[in-house]
Protein backbone atom coordinates (compact mmCIF):
# COMPACT_ATOMS: atom_id res chain seq x y z
CA UNK A 1 0.00 0.00 0.00
CA UNK A 2 1.59 3.65 -0.68
CA UNK A 3 1.91 6.38 1.61
CA UNK A 4 1.19 9.77 1.74
CA UNK A 5 4.50 10.69 2.07
CA UNK A 6 5.83 13.84 -0.17
CA UNK A 7 1.89 14.54 -1.02
CA UNK A 8 -0.37 17.39 0.79
CA UNK A 9 -3.70 17.72 -0.53
CA UNK A 10 -3.89 21.43 -2.36
CA UNK A 11 -7.96 20.94 -3.64
CA UNK A 12 -10.86 19.46 -2.32
CA UNK A 13 -12.14 17.00 -5.42
CA UNK A 14 -15.47 19.17 -6.28
CA UNK A 15 -13.77 22.47 -5.90
CA UNK A 16 -10.68 22.15 -7.96
CA UNK A 17 -10.62 24.71 -10.89
CA UNK A 18 -7.64 26.61 -12.93
CA UNK A 19 -6.31 25.09 -16.10
CA UNK A 20 -2.96 25.06 -15.56
CA UNK A 21 -2.45 24.70 -12.06
CA UNK A 22 -1.32 21.71 -10.11
CA UNK A 23 -3.14 20.45 -7.51
CA UNK A 24 -3.33 17.43 -5.37
CA UNK A 25 -6.80 16.07 -4.35
CA UNK A 26 -7.44 12.64 -2.47
CA UNK A 27 -10.95 10.58 -1.82
CA UNK A 28 -12.88 7.89 -2.94
CA UNK A 29 -12.96 6.10 -6.78
CA UNK A 30 -16.72 6.77 -7.90
CA UNK A 31 -15.90 5.23 -11.47
CA UNK A 32 -13.77 3.96 -13.58
CA UNK A 33 -13.85 4.03 -18.03
CA UNK A 34 -11.06 1.69 -18.84
CA UNK A 35 -10.52 2.47 -22.77
CA UNK A 36 -6.97 0.46 -23.07
CA UNK A 37 -4.79 3.14 -23.96
CA UNK A 38 -7.04 5.77 -22.00
CA UNK A 39 -8.01 5.82 -18.42
CA UNK A 40 -10.13 7.92 -16.47
CA UNK A 41 -11.19 8.02 -13.03
CA UNK A 42 -13.78 9.66 -10.90
CA UNK A 43 -12.30 10.76 -7.83
CA UNK A 44 -15.36 11.38 -5.23
CA UNK A 45 -15.25 13.85 -1.94
CA UNK A 46 -17.12 15.88 0.07
CA UNK A 47 -17.69 18.38 -2.11
CA UNK A 48 -17.81 16.41 -5.37
CA UNK A 49 -15.95 14.90 -8.33
CA UNK A 50 -13.09 15.83 -10.19
CA UNK A 51 -12.05 13.21 -13.00
CA UNK A 52 -8.23 11.77 -13.23
CA UNK A 53 -6.76 11.35 -16.44
CA UNK A 54 -4.16 8.98 -17.61
CA UNK A 55 -3.06 8.28 -21.09
CA UNK A 56 -0.22 6.21 -23.20
CA UNK A 57 1.79 9.12 -21.62
CA UNK A 58 1.46 8.72 -17.91
CA UNK A 59 4.02 7.27 -16.91
CA UNK A 60 4.06 3.37 -16.94
CA UNK A 61 4.15 3.00 -13.22
CA UNK A 62 1.28 5.38 -12.99
CA UNK A 63 -0.50 3.95 -15.67
CA UNK A 64 -0.50 0.37 -14.16
CA UNK A 65 -1.45 1.35 -10.83
CA UNK A 66 -4.27 3.41 -12.38
CA UNK A 67 -5.46 0.36 -13.99
CA UNK A 68 -5.60 -1.90 -10.79
CA UNK A 69 -7.84 0.74 -9.25
CA UNK A 70 -11.27 -0.68 -8.27
CA UNK A 71 -14.79 1.20 -6.73
CA UNK A 72 -14.22 2.98 -3.45
CA UNK A 73 -10.28 2.72 -3.61
CA UNK A 74 -8.96 5.79 -1.37
CA UNK A 75 -6.51 7.67 -3.77
CA UNK A 76 -4.35 10.30 -3.72
CA UNK A 77 -3.47 11.66 -7.19
CA UNK A 78 -1.11 15.24 -8.01
CA UNK A 79 -0.72 16.37 -11.56
CA UNK A 80 -1.96 19.40 -13.79
CA UNK A 81 -5.14 20.98 -13.95
CA UNK A 82 -6.52 21.17 -17.92
CA UNK A 83 -9.44 21.43 -19.91
CA UNK A 84 -11.93 18.50 -20.69
CA UNK A 85 -12.39 17.43 -24.57
CA UNK A 86 -16.07 16.35 -23.45
CA UNK A 87 -17.53 18.74 -21.00
CA UNK A 88 -19.90 17.28 -18.53
CA UNK A 89 -22.76 19.71 -17.14
CA UNK A 90 -23.79 17.38 -14.54
CA UNK A 91 -21.23 18.20 -12.18
CA UNK A 92 -19.08 21.04 -10.71
CA UNK A 93 -16.10 20.35 -12.21
CA UNK A 94 -17.22 18.98 -15.42
CA UNK A 95 -15.04 21.45 -17.70
CA UNK A 96 -11.96 20.30 -15.93
CA UNK A 97 -9.71 17.22 -15.12
CA UNK A 98 -6.64 16.29 -13.44
CA UNK A 99 -3.88 14.78 -15.86
CA UNK A 100 -2.48 12.49 -13.09
CA UNK A 101 1.71 12.14 -12.54
CA UNK A 102 1.66 10.71 -9.30
CA UNK A 103 -0.89 8.45 -8.01
CA UNK A 104 -0.97 6.80 -5.02
CA UNK A 105 -3.07 3.88 -3.71
CA UNK A 106 -3.62 4.74 0.08
CA UNK A 107 -6.40 1.98 0.75
CA UNK A 108 -7.77 -1.06 -1.63
CA UNK A 109 -11.79 -1.47 -0.50
CA UNK A 110 -13.76 -4.49 -1.30
CA UNK A 111 -16.86 -4.57 -3.46
CA UNK A 112 -19.17 -2.56 -1.69
CA UNK A 113 -23.02 -4.18 -0.38
CA UNK A 114 -24.44 -1.69 -2.75
CA UNK A 115 -23.45 0.90 -5.17
CA UNK A 116 -22.48 4.78 -3.74
CA UNK A 117 -24.85 6.99 -6.05
CA UNK A 118 -27.46 9.35 -5.07
CA UNK A 119 -30.67 7.74 -6.23
CA UNK A 120 -30.47 4.37 -4.91
CA UNK A 121 -33.67 1.87 -4.62
CA UNK A 122 -31.09 -0.60 -1.61
CA UNK A 123 -33.47 -1.40 0.89
CA UNK A 124 -33.33 1.31 4.04
CA UNK A 125 -32.21 -1.61 6.46
CA UNK A 126 -29.15 -2.78 4.58
CA UNK A 127 -27.81 1.21 4.22
CA UNK A 128 -28.60 1.67 7.89
CA UNK A 129 -26.76 -1.69 8.42
CA UNK A 130 -23.80 -0.03 6.34
CA UNK A 131 -24.32 3.11 7.33
CA UNK A 132 -20.56 4.23 7.09
CA UNK A 133 -20.55 3.43 3.52
CA UNK A 134 -24.29 4.75 2.91
CA UNK A 135 -23.15 8.66 4.60
CA UNK A 136 -20.30 8.58 1.49
CA UNK A 137 -23.16 9.48 -0.56
CA UNK A 138 -23.63 12.90 -1.80
CA UNK A 139 -27.00 13.52 -1.00
CA UNK A 140 -26.13 12.56 2.83
CA UNK A 141 -23.02 14.10 3.41
CA UNK A 142 -25.16 17.46 1.86
CA UNK A 143 -28.19 17.16 4.81
CA UNK A 144 -25.01 16.02 7.32
CA UNK A 145 -22.90 19.48 6.37
CA UNK A 146 -26.25 21.75 6.50
CA UNK A 147 -26.96 20.35 9.99
CA UNK A 148 -23.47 21.37 10.63
CA UNK A 149 -24.21 25.02 9.18
CA UNK A 150 -27.47 25.46 11.11
CA UNK A 151 -25.67 24.63 14.10
CA UNK A 152 -22.67 27.23 13.33
CA UNK A 153 -25.29 29.69 12.58
CA UNK A 154 -26.96 29.26 15.82
CA UNK A 155 -23.87 29.85 17.84
CA UNK A 156 -23.08 32.85 15.68
CA UNK A 157 -26.22 34.42 15.89
CA UNK A 158 -26.44 33.83 19.77
CA UNK A 159 -23.32 34.65 20.73
CA UNK A 160 -23.37 38.23 18.99
CA UNK A 161 -26.61 38.36 21.26
CA UNK A 162 -24.88 38.43 24.49
CA UNK A 163 -26.18 34.55 25.09
CA UNK A 164 -23.51 32.81 27.03
CA UNK A 165 -22.80 28.90 26.29
CA UNK A 166 -23.30 26.63 29.29
CA UNK A 167 -23.06 22.40 29.30
CA UNK A 168 -25.72 20.86 31.49
CA UNK A 169 -25.45 17.46 32.58
CA UNK A 170 -26.30 14.59 31.00
CA UNK A 171 -26.64 12.31 34.09
CA UNK A 172 -29.47 13.72 36.20
CA UNK A 173 -32.31 13.50 38.70
CA UNK A 174 -35.25 11.71 37.51
CA UNK A 175 -38.57 14.49 36.91
CA UNK A 176 -41.10 13.80 35.21
CA UNK A 177 -41.19 15.71 31.98
CA UNK A 178 -44.64 13.71 29.67
CA UNK A 179 -42.48 10.98 28.45
CA UNK A 180 -40.59 8.22 29.27
CA UNK A 181 -37.12 8.84 30.91
CA UNK A 182 -34.15 6.60 29.91
CA UNK A 183 -32.50 5.82 33.05
CA UNK A 184 -28.67 4.85 34.10
CA UNK A 185 -27.54 2.58 37.32
CA UNK A 186 -25.32 3.94 39.92
CA UNK A 187 -22.30 1.67 40.31
CA UNK A 188 -21.58 3.49 43.57
CA UNK A 189 -25.32 4.20 44.79
CA UNK A 190 -27.22 0.74 44.50
CA UNK A 191 -30.45 1.05 43.97
CA UNK A 192 -30.17 4.54 43.02
CA UNK A 193 -30.70 5.43 39.50
CA UNK A 194 -29.87 8.77 37.12
CA UNK A 195 -31.93 9.69 34.05
CA UNK A 196 -31.05 11.69 30.75
CA UNK A 197 -32.30 14.31 30.74
CA UNK A 198 -35.53 15.09 28.36
CA UNK A 199 -34.37 18.60 28.67
CA UNK A 200 -32.50 21.03 30.02
CA UNK A 201 -35.28 22.56 31.60
CA UNK A 202 -34.66 22.55 35.33
CA UNK A 203 -31.02 23.21 34.83
CA UNK A 204 -31.50 26.45 32.78
CA UNK A 205 -33.77 27.64 34.80
CA UNK A 206 -31.22 27.60 37.84
CA UNK A 207 -28.96 29.20 35.52
CA UNK A 208 -31.40 31.87 35.28
CA UNK A 209 -31.69 31.93 39.09
CA UNK A 210 -27.76 32.19 39.36
CA UNK A 211 -27.71 35.16 37.14
CA UNK A 212 -26.96 34.23 34.24
CA UNK A 213 -29.47 35.94 32.16
CA UNK A 214 -28.92 34.75 28.56
CA UNK A 215 -28.29 31.26 27.85
CA UNK A 216 -27.67 28.93 24.77
CA UNK A 217 -26.91 24.92 24.53
CA UNK A 218 -26.95 22.91 21.54
CA UNK A 219 -28.75 20.18 24.31
CA UNK A 220 -28.75 16.63 23.80
CA UNK A 221 -32.17 15.34 25.11
CA UNK A 222 -33.28 11.78 25.48
CA UNK A 223 -37.12 10.45 25.13
CA UNK A 224 -38.07 6.77 25.72
CA UNK A 225 -40.61 7.44 23.11
CA UNK A 226 -42.29 5.52 20.33
CA UNK A 227 -40.35 6.51 17.00
CA UNK A 228 -41.61 7.94 13.69
CA UNK A 229 -40.15 9.60 11.02
CA UNK A 230 -39.88 12.89 13.16
CA UNK A 231 -39.02 11.44 16.40
CA UNK A 232 -35.53 9.67 17.41
CA UNK A 233 -35.00 8.76 20.54
CA UNK A 234 -31.63 11.18 20.99
CA UNK A 235 -32.25 14.16 19.06
CA UNK A 236 -30.93 18.09 19.41
CA UNK A 237 -32.03 21.72 21.16
CA UNK A 238 -31.30 24.41 20.30
CA UNK A 239 -31.95 25.58 23.64
CA UNK A 240 -32.06 29.56 25.31
CA UNK A 241 -33.41 31.23 28.27
CA UNK A 242 -33.55 34.37 29.00
CA UNK A 243 -34.44 36.57 32.02
CA UNK A 244 -36.33 39.97 32.62
CA UNK A 245 -38.01 39.35 29.51
CA UNK A 246 -42.07 38.37 28.49
CA UNK A 247 -43.82 36.94 25.70
CA UNK A 248 -42.78 39.00 22.95
CA UNK A 249 -39.04 39.58 23.63
CA UNK A 250 -38.51 35.93 23.62
CA UNK A 251 -40.63 35.98 20.24
CA UNK A 252 -38.58 38.44 19.06
CA UNK A 253 -35.40 36.85 19.94
CA UNK A 254 -36.19 33.52 18.32
CA UNK A 255 -37.87 35.09 14.79
CA UNK A 256 -34.34 37.35 14.95
CA UNK A 257 -32.70 33.74 14.60
CA UNK A 258 -35.03 32.05 12.34
CA UNK A 259 -34.21 35.39 9.74
CA UNK A 260 -30.42 35.32 9.81
CA UNK A 261 -30.65 31.11 9.53
CA UNK A 262 -32.30 31.00 6.83
CA UNK A 263 -30.74 34.35 4.92
CA UNK A 264 -27.20 32.10 6.51
CA UNK A 265 -27.40 29.32 4.89
CA UNK A 266 -30.38 28.86 2.24
CA UNK A 267 -29.73 32.43 1.11
CA UNK A 268 -33.33 33.20 1.60
CA UNK A 269 -35.45 35.82 3.25
CA UNK A 270 -38.04 35.32 5.65
CA UNK A 271 -39.99 38.43 7.01
CA UNK A 272 -40.43 39.50 10.26
CA UNK A 273 -42.08 39.40 12.45
CA UNK A 274 -43.72 36.50 11.82
CA UNK A 275 -47.53 35.49 11.69
CA UNK A 276 -49.24 34.90 15.19
CA UNK A 277 -52.34 32.42 15.73
CA UNK A 278 -53.76 31.88 19.55
CA UNK A 279 -54.59 28.03 20.44
CA UNK A 280 -58.07 28.67 19.81
CA UNK A 281 -57.68 30.32 16.28
CA UNK A 282 -55.48 27.54 15.07
CA UNK A 283 -57.75 25.06 16.13
CA UNK A 284 -61.21 26.75 14.64
CA UNK A 285 -59.43 27.55 11.63
CA UNK A 286 -57.26 24.54 10.67
CA UNK A 287 -57.81 21.65 13.32
CA UNK A 288 -54.34 21.65 14.48
CA UNK A 289 -52.34 23.22 17.07
CA UNK A 290 -49.46 22.64 14.65
CA UNK A 291 -51.35 23.87 11.00
CA UNK A 292 -49.58 23.89 7.76
CA UNK A 293 -50.77 27.17 6.43
CA UNK A 294 -49.69 27.19 2.97
CA UNK A 295 -53.07 26.50 1.63
CA UNK A 296 -56.62 27.31 2.03
CA UNK A 297 -59.30 24.80 2.95
CA UNK A 298 -59.75 25.94 6.16
CA UNK A 299 -62.41 24.34 8.05
CA UNK A 300 -65.50 25.98 8.38
CA UNK A 301 -68.69 25.63 11.04
CA UNK A 302 -71.85 25.26 9.72
CA UNK A 303 -73.76 24.20 12.83
CA UNK A 304 -76.04 27.51 12.14
CA UNK A 305 -77.39 26.56 8.43
CA UNK A 306 -77.94 22.85 9.20
CA UNK A 307 -79.41 23.81 13.07
CA UNK A 308 -83.29 22.64 11.74
CA UNK A 309 -82.34 19.50 9.75
CA UNK A 310 -84.09 16.60 9.83
CA UNK A 311 -81.07 14.38 9.42
CA UNK A 312 -80.18 12.80 12.88
CA UNK A 313 -76.94 12.60 12.83
CA UNK A 314 -76.54 16.55 12.75
CA UNK A 315 -79.25 17.09 15.23
CA UNK A 316 -77.77 14.82 17.57
CA UNK A 317 -74.52 16.19 17.47
CA UNK A 318 -75.68 19.67 18.32
CA UNK A 319 -77.84 18.85 21.22
CA UNK A 320 -75.12 16.82 22.76
CA UNK A 321 -73.21 20.85 22.87
CA UNK A 322 -71.15 19.63 19.74
CA UNK A 323 -71.26 21.14 16.55
CA UNK A 324 -71.41 20.23 12.46
CA UNK A 325 -68.09 21.51 10.73
CA UNK A 326 -66.87 21.26 7.06
CA UNK A 327 -64.16 21.27 4.67
CA UNK A 328 -64.09 22.06 1.35
CA UNK A 329 -61.78 20.23 -0.63
CA UNK A 330 -61.52 22.12 -4.44
CA UNK A 331 -61.83 20.02 -7.46
CA UNK A 332 -61.42 16.82 -6.26
CA UNK A 333 -64.47 15.22 -7.37
CA UNK A 334 -62.48 13.90 -10.23
CA UNK A 335 -60.25 11.86 -7.96
CA UNK A 336 -61.66 11.27 -5.00
CA UNK A 337 -64.86 9.01 -6.48
CA UNK A 338 -67.44 7.32 -4.34
CA UNK A 339 -64.70 4.35 -3.73
CA UNK A 340 -61.94 6.12 -2.36
CA UNK A 341 -64.43 8.34 -0.23
CA UNK A 342 -65.15 5.40 1.39
CA UNK A 343 -61.70 4.96 2.48
CA UNK A 344 -61.67 8.46 4.07
CA UNK A 345 -65.03 7.35 5.74
CA UNK A 346 -62.67 4.61 6.97
CA UNK A 347 -59.50 6.65 8.06
CA UNK A 348 -62.39 9.57 9.90
CA UNK A 349 -63.75 6.69 11.89
CA UNK A 350 -59.99 5.63 12.54
CA UNK A 351 -58.69 8.41 13.91
CA UNK A 352 -61.92 9.07 16.08
CA UNK A 353 -65.35 10.29 14.57
CA UNK A 354 -68.42 8.36 14.39
CA UNK A 355 -68.86 8.32 10.84
CA UNK A 356 -68.55 11.36 7.51
CA UNK A 357 -70.92 12.89 5.83
CA UNK A 358 -69.98 14.24 2.17
CA UNK A 359 -71.41 16.10 -0.89
CA UNK A 360 -69.64 15.28 -3.66
CA UNK A 361 -70.54 17.64 -6.85
CA UNK A 362 -70.12 15.96 -10.12
CA UNK A 363 -73.31 16.80 -12.27
CA UNK A 364 -75.53 19.84 -12.30
CA UNK A 365 -76.97 19.03 -8.55
CA UNK A 366 -74.67 18.19 -5.79
CA UNK A 367 -74.82 14.59 -4.67
CA UNK A 368 -74.65 14.27 -0.88
CA UNK A 369 -74.83 11.01 1.52
CA UNK A 370 -77.62 13.03 3.44
CA UNK A 371 -79.96 13.86 0.78
CA UNK A 372 -82.59 11.85 1.81
CA UNK A 373 -82.76 14.42 4.88
CA UNK A 374 -82.26 17.58 2.67
CA UNK A 375 -84.21 18.88 -0.16
CA UNK A 376 -82.35 19.78 -3.64
CA UNK A 377 -82.41 23.69 -2.56
CA UNK A 378 -81.49 22.77 0.79
CA UNK A 379 -78.17 21.19 -0.10
CA UNK A 380 -77.50 24.47 -2.89
CA UNK A 381 -77.73 26.52 -0.05
CA UNK A 382 -75.47 24.81 1.98
CA UNK A 383 -72.76 24.95 -0.99
CA UNK A 384 -73.67 28.60 -1.61
CA UNK A 385 -72.35 29.41 2.21
CA UNK A 386 -69.59 27.25 1.83
CA UNK A 387 -68.53 28.50 -1.14
CA UNK A 388 -68.36 25.31 -2.77
CA UNK A 389 -68.63 24.86 -6.56
CA UNK A 390 -69.34 21.79 -9.07
CA UNK A 391 -66.16 19.50 -9.39
CA UNK A 392 -65.87 19.94 -5.44
CA UNK A 393 -65.99 17.68 -2.34
CA UNK A 394 -67.28 18.92 1.11
CA UNK A 395 -66.78 16.86 3.95
CA UNK A 396 -68.71 17.01 7.22
CA UNK A 397 -68.00 15.93 10.66
CA UNK A 398 -70.38 16.38 13.24
CA UNK A 399 -69.57 15.46 17.34
CA UNK A 400 -68.04 17.34 20.14
CA UNK A 401 -65.42 20.33 18.93
CA UNK A 402 -62.97 18.00 20.20
CA UNK A 403 -63.40 15.38 17.39
CA UNK A 404 -64.59 17.41 14.80
CA UNK A 405 -62.01 19.93 14.83
CA UNK A 406 -58.94 17.36 14.58
CA UNK A 407 -60.73 14.89 11.87
CA UNK A 408 -61.35 17.67 9.98
CA UNK A 409 -57.62 18.80 10.83
CA UNK A 410 -56.49 15.45 9.66
CA UNK A 411 -58.35 15.45 6.07
CA UNK A 412 -57.78 18.79 5.28
CA UNK A 413 -54.11 17.65 5.18
CA UNK A 414 -54.63 13.69 4.08
CA UNK A 415 -56.81 15.49 1.12
CA UNK A 416 -54.63 17.97 0.14
CA UNK A 417 -51.94 15.61 -0.01
CA UNK A 418 -53.47 13.36 -2.26
CA UNK A 419 -54.76 16.31 -4.90
CA UNK A 420 -50.62 17.86 -4.53
CA UNK A 421 -52.03 21.15 -4.12
CA UNK A 422 -49.61 22.21 -1.17
CA UNK A 423 -47.19 24.75 -2.53
CA UNK A 424 -43.38 24.71 -1.67
CA UNK A 425 -42.95 27.87 0.32
CA UNK A 426 -41.89 28.64 4.17
CA UNK A 427 -44.97 29.26 6.01
CA UNK A 428 -43.72 29.84 9.65
CA UNK A 429 -46.22 31.30 12.58
CA UNK A 430 -46.14 30.99 16.52
CA UNK A 431 -48.92 29.32 18.63
CA UNK A 432 -49.97 31.15 21.39
CA UNK A 433 -52.29 31.64 24.40
CA UNK A 434 -52.64 27.73 24.64
CA UNK A 435 -55.03 26.40 27.77
CA UNK A 436 -52.87 25.55 30.83
CA UNK A 437 -55.50 22.73 31.14
CA UNK A 438 -56.90 19.73 29.68
CA UNK A 439 -59.86 17.83 30.85
CA UNK A 440 -59.50 14.55 30.89
CA UNK A 441 -62.33 12.79 30.49
CA UNK A 442 -61.49 8.95 31.53
CA UNK A 443 -59.51 10.14 34.57
CA UNK A 444 -62.63 12.66 35.26
CA UNK A 445 -60.28 15.58 36.27
CA UNK A 446 -58.27 18.66 34.69
CA UNK A 447 -54.37 17.69 33.60
CA UNK A 448 -51.72 20.44 33.35
CA UNK A 449 -51.07 20.53 29.40
CA UNK A 450 -47.27 22.08 29.88
CA UNK A 451 -44.62 21.11 32.29
CA UNK A 452 -45.38 22.18 35.63
CA UNK A 453 -43.22 25.70 35.89
CA UNK A 454 -45.39 27.53 33.14
CA UNK A 455 -46.70 31.54 34.22
CA UNK A 456 -50.28 31.63 33.51
CA UNK A 457 -51.46 34.68 32.32
CA UNK A 458 -51.81 37.20 35.12
CA UNK A 459 -55.30 37.82 34.83
CA UNK A 460 -56.11 34.00 34.70
CA UNK A 461 -54.06 33.43 38.29
CA UNK A 462 -57.55 33.82 40.05
CA UNK A 463 -59.06 30.91 38.28
CA UNK A 464 -56.02 28.28 38.91
CA UNK A 465 -59.08 26.96 41.60
CA UNK A 466 -62.42 27.71 40.54
CA UNK A 467 -62.27 27.60 37.12
CA UNK A 468 -59.33 25.86 35.26
CA UNK A 469 -60.99 25.89 31.84
CA UNK A 470 -60.40 29.83 31.64
CA UNK A 471 -56.74 29.35 32.42
CA UNK A 472 -54.37 30.95 30.09
CA UNK A 473 -50.58 29.84 29.46
CA UNK A 474 -48.13 31.88 28.72
CA UNK A 475 -46.99 29.27 26.18
CA UNK A 476 -45.73 29.44 22.49
CA UNK A 477 -44.76 27.03 19.82
CA UNK A 478 -43.06 27.62 16.54
CA UNK A 479 -44.76 25.77 13.55
CA UNK A 480 -43.33 25.65 10.02
CA UNK A 481 -45.22 23.92 7.28
CA UNK A 482 -47.15 21.81 10.26
CA UNK A 483 -44.48 21.01 11.60
CA UNK A 484 -43.85 21.66 15.37
CA UNK A 485 -40.40 22.96 15.68
CA UNK A 486 -40.08 24.66 19.26
CA UNK A 487 -42.16 24.59 22.71
CA UNK A 488 -41.49 28.07 25.25
CA UNK A 489 -42.90 29.79 28.08
CA UNK A 490 -42.86 32.74 30.39
CA UNK A 491 -41.58 30.17 33.49
CA UNK A 492 -43.05 30.89 37.26
CA UNK A 493 -40.89 32.80 39.31
CA UNK A 494 -42.47 33.18 42.81
CA UNK A 495 -42.01 30.87 45.04
CA UNK A 496 -45.68 30.79 46.51
CA UNK A 497 -46.95 30.74 42.69
CA UNK A 498 -45.29 27.79 42.55
CA UNK A 499 -46.47 26.09 45.22
CA UNK A 500 -49.58 26.54 44.34
CA UNK A 501 -49.51 25.33 40.74
CA UNK A 502 -47.92 21.73 42.12
CA UNK A 503 -51.26 21.77 44.41
CA UNK A 504 -53.41 22.58 41.31
CA UNK A 505 -51.44 19.87 39.32
CA UNK A 506 -52.56 17.40 42.24
CA UNK A 507 -48.73 16.99 44.05
CA UNK A 508 -48.60 16.26 47.44
CA UNK A 509 -45.96 18.13 49.26
CA UNK A 510 -43.28 15.01 49.70
CA UNK A 511 -43.71 15.06 46.34
CA UNK A 512 -43.28 18.34 45.64
CA UNK A 513 -40.18 17.82 47.56
CA UNK A 514 -39.02 14.39 45.87
CA UNK A 515 -39.26 15.76 42.69
CA UNK A 516 -38.65 19.25 42.90
CA UNK A 517 -37.16 20.19 45.89
CA UNK A 518 -33.65 21.82 44.70
CA UNK A 519 -35.58 24.07 42.57
CA UNK A 520 -38.29 24.60 44.81
CA UNK A 521 -35.85 26.22 47.52
CA UNK A 522 -33.77 28.08 44.60
CA UNK A 523 -36.84 30.16 44.27
CA UNK A 524 -36.85 31.36 48.10
CA UNK A 525 -33.80 33.19 47.40
CA UNK A 526 -34.94 35.28 44.68
CA UNK A 527 -35.62 34.52 40.66
CA UNK A 528 -35.41 37.23 37.80
CA UNK A 529 -39.15 37.08 35.30
CA UNK A 530 -37.49 34.77 32.82
CA UNK A 531 -38.48 32.15 29.97
CA UNK A 532 -37.17 30.46 26.74
CA UNK A 533 -37.60 27.88 24.24
CA UNK A 534 -36.15 24.83 22.60
CA UNK A 535 -36.19 25.05 18.67
CA UNK A 536 -35.59 21.11 17.63
CA UNK A 537 -32.41 21.01 15.55
CA UNK A 538 -33.27 17.99 13.98
CA UNK A 539 -36.49 18.76 12.30
CA UNK A 540 -35.51 22.25 11.42
CA UNK A 541 -32.30 20.37 9.70
CA UNK A 542 -35.45 17.66 8.01
CA UNK A 543 -37.22 20.86 6.63
CA UNK A 544 -34.25 22.92 5.48
CA UNK A 545 -32.45 19.84 3.69
CA UNK A 546 -36.05 18.60 1.98
CA UNK A 547 -36.09 15.49 3.95
CA UNK A 548 -38.92 12.79 5.09
CA UNK A 549 -36.91 11.57 7.86
CA UNK A 550 -34.88 12.46 10.72
CA UNK A 551 -32.85 9.82 9.55
CA UNK A 552 -31.58 11.52 6.28
CA UNK A 553 -30.28 13.92 8.74
CA UNK A 554 -28.77 12.04 11.22
CA UNK A 555 -25.41 10.66 11.14
CA UNK A 556 -25.90 7.13 12.47
CA UNK A 557 -29.92 7.38 13.72
CA UNK A 558 -31.95 4.62 15.42
CA UNK A 559 -35.13 2.80 13.64
CA UNK A 560 -38.43 1.80 14.77
CA UNK A 561 -37.51 -0.10 17.32
CA UNK A 562 -35.08 2.03 19.11
CA UNK A 563 -32.05 0.28 17.65
CA UNK A 564 -29.40 0.97 15.78
CA UNK A 565 -28.71 -1.91 13.08
CA UNK A 566 -25.22 -0.55 12.64
CA UNK A 567 -23.47 -1.25 15.86
CA UNK A 568 -26.54 -3.63 17.09
CA UNK A 569 -27.28 -1.62 20.35
CA UNK A 570 -28.97 -1.63 22.15
CA UNK A 571 -26.89 -5.02 23.25
CA UNK A 572 -26.17 -7.13 26.22
CA UNK A 573 -23.74 -6.70 29.05
CA UNK A 574 -21.92 -9.33 31.12
CA UNK A 575 -22.55 -10.58 34.59
CA UNK A 576 -19.62 -8.65 36.36
CA UNK A 577 -20.88 -5.40 35.00
CA UNK A 578 -24.20 -6.60 35.89
CA UNK A 579 -22.53 -7.33 39.78
CA UNK A 580 -21.06 -3.91 40.16
CA UNK A 581 -24.28 -2.81 39.90
CA UNK A 582 -26.30 -4.63 41.77
CA UNK A 583 -28.30 -5.67 39.13
CA UNK A 584 -30.43 -8.75 38.36
CA UNK A 585 -31.62 -9.69 35.29
CA UNK A 586 -35.19 -11.81 35.37
CA UNK A 587 -36.73 -13.75 32.86
CA UNK A 588 -38.64 -11.05 30.46
CA UNK A 589 -40.91 -13.73 29.33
Amino acid sequence: MDTMKGLKRTNYCGETRGAGSTAVVGGYVQKIRDMGNLIFIDLRDRTGIVQLAFDDHTDREVFEKAKSCRGEYVLMAKGTVRARESVNKEIKTGDIEIYVDDLRILAKAQTPPFEIVNDTNVNEELRLKYRYLDLRRNVLQKNIMLRGEIAKAARDYFYDNGFIEIETPMMMKSTPEGARDYIVPSRIHHGKFYALPQSPQIYKQLLMISGFDRYIQLARCFRDEDLRADRQPEFTQIDLEMSFVDVDDILEMAEGFIKYLYKTVLDIDIPVPLPRLTYNEAMERFGSDKPDTRFGMEIRNISEAVKNSEFAVFRSALENGGSVRAIVVPDAAAVYTRKEIDKLVEYSKGIGAKGLAYVRWVDEEPNASFKKFFAPEEIMSLMDTLGAKRGDVVLIVADKDKITLPVLGALRLQTAKKLDIIPNTWNFLWITDFPFFEYDEEAGEWAAMHHPFTMPKDECIQYLDSAPEKVIAKAFDLVLNGTELSSGSIRINDYELQQKMFGSLGLTDEEIEAKFGFLVDAYKYGAAPHGGMGIGLDRLAMLMADCDSLRDVTAFPKVQNASELMSQAPGSVDEAQLEELAIKLTDSE
